[in-house]
């Protein structure tokens, strides 16, 4: 007797909105999604809310709802994606001091953001020659797709993002001037975050892409599009394409960086120990917890069972919600 695959309903979900009260929201959140089954993750913070959670259909929309009866959440926007499994293994409400941290004191998204600019007009944005286009993701994400004209930051977490700003400010840099800056990032939350800092230096002109490169590659069709490369998301799609078609890469489960074909390819690539990123970087008893852990894996995956896996030793497991999610239905920007 063959059992079915249940569909799970993943939901991403984010929104900059005063909440002196966050810490209050925690329990009665928490309990909510224990009680309907909704694993994830949910960052309350004085700035608003971010995180990813999935479950049984009804289960998530329950959560939604529940959040939009506060008036302050009621325009609350979310973005779905189905999947097979389910793609967390617990459910946990956090409270941050920022729900993505840039670590810029006095920003007000809500309220300074720059200007939106919907993914149909974003190509005239970008194509012209007095335009900016900055990549505000991660330097390993950045390096698997961005846009034409796009400068990478190399920033290994958006934590850097200001000194490359101030940096670029200067005499000689690509910001320097003030000129007309646009940004993108994967699902939002980062370019509301990264435009209200560029206001607050004096930048006047400075837009983003509504909805992020997901919205963008849902919306714009291939032969129209500046788009090169896939996207990295943070679930088990690891990265996706034209049309959110699933990606090219897999995920190395033991550093987490995205794998594509040359990595794949490489002698350092062993399934479930190692990669060219973390080549070395074990010891031969972490190498050997890891190849368990990959064994018992594929047997649960025989076996048609959950395999809850144990922390990988060294680099830690990106969080689920500690990246941009918002509105990208299981995609991230990097960790915050």
């Amino acid at each position: 007797m063959h059992s079915v695959t249940p569909s799970f309903l993943t939901a991403a979900l984010y929104q900059f909105v005063d909440l002196p009260d966050f810490a209050e929201l925690r329990e009665p959140l928490q309990s909510l999604c224990d009680a309907r089954g909704v694993r994830g993750m949910l960052l309350l913070a004085p700035e608003g809310i971010n995180g990813t959670i999935a479950g049984e259909p009804e289960a998530v929309h329950a959560v939604l709802a529940w959040l939009r009866s506060d008036a302050r959440f009621a325009a609350l926007q979310h973005k779905e994606a189905r999947a097979e499994r389910m793609p967390f293994y617990r459910m946990r409400v956090r409270l941050k001091r920022e729900i993505v941290t840039l670590g810029v004191p006095g920003l007000n998204p809500a309220r300074n953001a720059g200007t939106y600019v919907k993914p149909e007009d974003w190509n005239a944005l970008i194509d012209d020659p007095g335009v900016v286009v900055v990549d505000t993701r991660n330097d390993y994400e950045v390096g698997i797709g961005t846009f034409e004209r796009a400068v990478n930051p190399h920033t290994q977490s958006f934590a850097e993002f200001p000194a490359w700003v101030a940096e670029q400010s200067q005499p000689g840099g690509v910001l320097a001037g003030k000129p007309r800056v646009a940004m993108f990032c994967t699902g939002g939350i980062r370019c509301e975050k990264s435009t209200a800092l560029l206001k607050s230096q004096g930048f006047e002109e400075v837009f983003h892409l509504e909805g992020g490169i997901l919205k963008y590659l849902e919306t714009v069709p291939e032969e129209a599009s500046r788009w090169h490369g896939d996207c990295f998301v943070f679930d088990e799609r690891v990265s996706v394409g034209h049309g959110l078609v699933r990606g090219h890469h897999q995920l190395c489960r033991s550093c987490r960086m995205p794998l594509g074909e040359a990595e794949l390819a490489s002698p350092h690539y062993v399934r479930g120990v190692s990669c060219p990123y973390c080549h070395g970087t074990r010891t031969p008893e972490q190498e050997r917890a890891l190849a368990e852990r990959q064994r018992q894996m594929d047997l649960a995956t025989q076996r048609g069972e959950e395999h809850i896996g144990a922390k990988q030793p060294g680099r830690p497991v990106r969080p689920p919600a500690e990246d941009d999610r918002g509105g990208g239905g299981g995609g991230g920007d990097g960790p915050a």
